[in-house]
C-alpha cells in the first residue's frame, strides 16, 4: 500500500463517504438497532452511547463535511534552517503511519475517529466492542465503497473483528506496524490497553469534571450550566461530576436547595459533604474516594470550599485532567482559577458540556487527551500529525 495519498483523494473520499452516510441511513439504523436489541446490559452510559439516531447520522455527516473542508495538516513547515555549508533543513508535518483506534459501544467514532486520522494521512485500524459490531461493519463497508469509487485501495481503513483474547494477542504481538493506539472508552479499557501495548498510547475520555462556584457568582447562571453540565448526556466523558460552592457564596443555603431541586427533577442522585449533607434528598458523603470517581450516571457531588484557593487543590487533587469550569463575574478571579487548574480545558462561566472536538472547531475528535504528551484535551486534524526533517544538499560530508 502506498504510504501517502493526496489531498484532493483524502477530501474526495471524506466528501463521497457523507454522501453514503446519507444515503444509506435506513440501513445504519437498522444495524444499530440489531446492537441495541442484542445488548443485555445494565449500563445506562454503555447504552446511551451505543444508540444511533438521526440526530447522530446527522452529527456524522457534519463531522465529515467539516473535515473535508479544513486545510491538510500534512506538510506544513515548523521550522526552517540554512546549515553555514549550504544545505536547506526544514521540518514538516507528516503522518503517523497507522493508527489503532479501540473503542467501546460508539458507532459514531468508526465515522469521526476514523475520519480525523484518515484526513491526516493515516492508515485506521479500528477495534470496536462486540455490542456494536453489526452498526460497524455497515459503516466500514461505507468507508471501503468511498475509498474505492475514488480510486483507493480498501486498507486505509480496516475493521478488526477480535475478542478480547485476540485483541490482547495482536497488542503485545502485532502482525503489522502500528504506531499509535488510541482507547477511546472507559478506565478497564485504557488500563487494558496500557497494559498490553507495545507502542505509544493516548489515554482519551476519563472526566470527573469539576465546577467551583465563586462567592461572586451569577446564581441564575450557576445553576443553569450545572444542570446542563450534569443532566445533558450523563455518558459524556464531559460531563460533570462535582460542584465545589465558595463558602462565602451569597445565600448560599437558598442557592444549594434550588439547586437539590433541580437535579431532582432530573432524578439525579446527590451525595454532599458535611456542611449540606443534612439537607433533604441528599446523602452524605462518607468515603474519601468518591472525589475521584467518573459517574457516568445521575449522580453528583456537592462540597464546600473556603476560597478560592481550597477549590484549585481539590480539583488538583481528585480531579480527572479533563474539564473544569469556574462561575464567576470577577475576572481576575476567574483568570487565577484557569491558570492554576491542572485541566486540558478550563472554562470561566460556561457548560464542560462544550469540550468536544467538533464544539472546538476541529472537525470532531480522534480522542480528548487526559495525557500531556504530545497533545492535551480534544485532538483533531492538527495534532494528530508527528514530524519530519527535509534536508536537500549538494554533496556536503561532514569533517
Amino acid at each position: 500500500m502506498s504510504l501517502y495519498l493526496d489531498i484532493q483523494t483524502r477530501n474526495a473520499v471524506l466528501n463521497t463517504m457523507s454522501k453514503l452516510v446519507k444515503e444509506e441511513e435506513a440501513r445504519i439504523l437498522d444495524a444499530n438497532k440489531k446492537d441495541m436489541d442484542s445488548y443485555d446490559g445494565d449500563d445506562i452510559a454503555m447504552r446511551d452511547r451505543l444508540k444511533v439516531d438521526h440526530s447522530k447520522i446527522e452529527g456524522m455527516i457534519d463531522s465529515l463535511d467539516q473535515l473535508a473542508a479544513l486545510e491538510d495538516p500534512l506538510g506544513i513547515e515548523r521550522f526552517r534552517f540554512t546549515h553555514e555549508n549550504g544545505m536547506h533543513i526544514s521540518n514538516k508535518t507528516a503522518p503517523f503511519g497507522t493508527i489503532l483506534i479501540i473503542y467501546e459501544s460508539r458507532p459514531d467514532v468508526t465515522i469521526e475517529a476514523a475520519g480525523i486520522a484518515f484526513k491526516s494521512g493515516n492508515k485506521i485500524l479500528l477495534k470496536g466492542g462486540k455490542e456494536s459490531v453489526q452498526s460497524n461493519l455497515v459503516l466500514v463497508d461505507l468507508w471501503h465503497k468511498a475509498l474505492r469509487e475514488n480510486g483507493a485501495i480498501t486498507d486505509w481503513v480496516t475493521y478488526l473483528q477480535y475478542n478480547r483474547t485476540e485483541t490482547q494477542a495482536f497488542l503485545e504481538n502485532p502482525t503489522q506496524k502500528i504506531d499509535l493506539i488510541v482507547p477511546r472508552g472507559g478506565e478497564k479499557l485504557i488500563a487494558f490497553v496500557k497494559k498490553h501495548a507495545t507502542c505509544p498510547v493516548i489515554v482519551s475520555g476519563r472526566g470527573n469534571n469539576f465546577l467551583y462556584v465563586d462567592k461572586e457568582a451569577d446564581a441564575k447562571m450557576a445553576l443553569e450550566i450545572i444542570i446542563n453540565a450534569k443532566t445533558a448526556k450523563i455518558s459524556a466523558c464531559n460531563a460533570l461530576d462535582k460542584v465545589l460552592i465558595d463558602e462565602a457564596f451569597p445565600e448560599k443555603e437558598a442557592f444549594v436547595t434550588r439547586l437539590i431541586s433541580k437535579l431532582k427533577e432530573h432524578n439525579v442522585e446527590i451525595l454532599a459533604d458535611g456542611n449540606f449533607s443534612s439537607m433533604d434528598d441528599v446523602s452524605e458523603l462518607t468515603e474519601e474516594a468518591i472525589w475521584y470517581e467518573e459517574f457516568l450516571d445521575y449522580k453528583i457531588v456537592i462540597g464546600q470550599v473556603n476560597d478560592l484557593n481550597e477549590a484549585i487543590e481539590k480539583i488538583n487533587k481528585y480531579g480527572g485532567g479533563h474539564s473544569a469550569v469556574i462561575i464567576s463575574k470577577n475576572n481576575e478571579t476567574a483568570y487565577d482559577f484557569m491558570n492554576s487548574v491542572d485541566s486540558a480545558a478550563v472554562y470561566q462561566n460556561a457548560s464542560t458540556r462544550f469540550t468536544d472536538g467538533f464544539q472546538f472547531g476541529l472537525g470532531g475528535e480522534l480522542a480528548i487527551s487526559t495525557n500531556k504528551l504530545h497533545q492535551r484535551g480534544p485532538m483533531g486534524l492538527q495534532h494528530l500529525v508527528t514530524n519530519k526533517w527535509y534536508v536537500h544538499g549538494d554533496g556536503q560530508i561532514r569533517e
